[in-house]
């Protein structure tokens, strides 16, 4: 269990003061149960204007994210973190990929 001790008024940890679980913490047996899929809400706010269907964030490497991974990550309800190793140009262009492919063009 992860656990943040006796942070100050003024850190901007103080707002999540005490314990959280992690994925040592939880174990999933599948099993039966009268909760259907449709009725689990696993959404989760990333900043007070970002709110994520998937609580799911790729990371920023540039053997993992590029373009086609943050466009199926979004379709998703996830985000991808695009990575730095790559040139201004190059890294405005995989915006643009992933924006158009919001909008479908």
């Amino acid at each position: 269990m992860a656990t943040i001790n006796n942070p100050t008024a003024k850190s901007k940890s103080a707002k999540f003061y005490g314990e959280g679980l992690t994925f040592d913490d939880v174990l999933l047996i599948p099993a039966y149960s009268q909760i259907l899929p449709r009725e689990v809400n696993i959404s989760t706010k990333l900043t007070q204007n970002i709110t994520l269907n998937v609580p799911l964030l790729s990371a920023a490497m540039d053997t993992v994210t590029e373009a086609a991974l943050a466009i199926a990550l979004a379709r998703e309800g996830g985000l991808g973190i695009l990575h730095k190793n790559m040139s201004i140009e190059q890294q405005a262009d995989q915006v643009r990929k992933v924006k158009r492919s919001e909008s479908g063009m």
